[in-house]
């Protein structure tokens, strides 16, 4: 479980110093177009911020994989989603974003719900998983890549929320294939399904998401993301993986997973840390009763 909440840490941490840092590179020139991107990302890759950040992101993806190693999926992905709530709480530190009663309220929410799963998890569980979930996962990830490719040409209505799902499936992917990989030799690693799965999961939902921030609202695509990598993942894990709870705590396991996403729900608007607020939206998001949209 440290090792599920140090991978949070880290990626909440990373989401915030790479906004700063491509604040700082967006203040040296106004390019547009992908030749404009292109410049951005060379630009924000000489700030100290955003290579700390990448490194964080390495770090997070290593201990996330330790602890899907041996955590249940369902409390790992809600500890994923709980990034949510320290890129709130940093923002709020590093880049003096205000956050609203409600939010600080939601970050609390997290915490318990993370405390509830703490209690109430058991070990991974004993299954392998068959072949025929491998190809499963395998033809899950190529959906995702497919939805990705063609994610720009969708209908603006839902748009955001199509894409969030789809990168949500597509960590959850991840999720699921790092338990299914359960030899490290290259020859076995090379013929498992599972390993391309990951592979393909991964980028495709990278893409996805990146596109959903750039063409929707942020709020909606990450409220998608986190449904879509929680909920699914959690249910093969319980389903065809054996994940089980500790001795008569599925109660407080189920409470606590639901508590856990529901207050990163609460928190979607920091899917992408704002790199500037303007007093206006800082006074709109404290009067609002919920996360404002992205």
């Amino acid at each position: 479980m440290l090792c599920a909440l140090g991978a949070s840490v880290c990626f909440g941490t990373a989401t915030v110093l790479q906004a700063m840092a491509a604040r700082v590179a967006g203040e040296s020139g106004t390019d547009s177009g992908a030749a404009g991107a292109a410049t951005l990302l060379l630009r924000a890759l000489r700030q100290w911020r955003y290579l700390a950040g990448l490194a964080l992101d390495g770090v997070g993806f290593l201990l996330q994989i330790a602890a899907l190693r041996s955590l249940p999926i369902y409390a790992v992905g809600a500890a994923l989603a709980a990034s949510l709530a320290v890129t709130a709480v940093v923002a709020s530190w590093l880049i003096h974003v205000r956050l609203s009663r409600v939010e600080w309220g939601a970050v609390a929410v997290v915490c318990v719900g993370l405390a509830m799963l703490g209690l109430a998890s058991g070990t991974e569980g004993d299954r392998t998983g068959s072949l025929g979930l491998k190809y499963a996962m395998l033809g899950i990830s190529v959906v995702v890549l497919l939805l990705g490719l063609v994610g720009g040409r969708l209908p603006d209505r839902g748009r955001a929320l199509a894409l969030g799902l789809g990168a949500g499936f597509g960590f959850g992917v991840v999720e699921v294939a790092v338990r299914l990989i359960e030899d490290l030799d290259p020859g076995s690693l090379l013929s498992n399904p599972a390993t391309y799965a990951l592979l393909v999961g991964g980028g495709a939902a990278l893409l996805l998401l990146t596109t959903a921030l750039q063409r929707g609202s942020v709020t909606t695509a990450t409220a998608g993301l986190v449904i879509g990598e929680t909920i699914g993942p959690a249910l093969v894990g319980v389903i065809w993986l054996g994940d089980r709870t500790r001795e008569g705590l599925t109660w407080l396991a189920v409470l606590g997973f639901a508590v856990a996403v529901a207050g990163a729900l609460a928190l979607a608007r920091f899917g992408e840390a704002p790199g500037t607020e303007t007093e206006s939206d800082s006074d709109s998001a404290s009067a609002s009763a919920g996360p404002p949209q992205g």
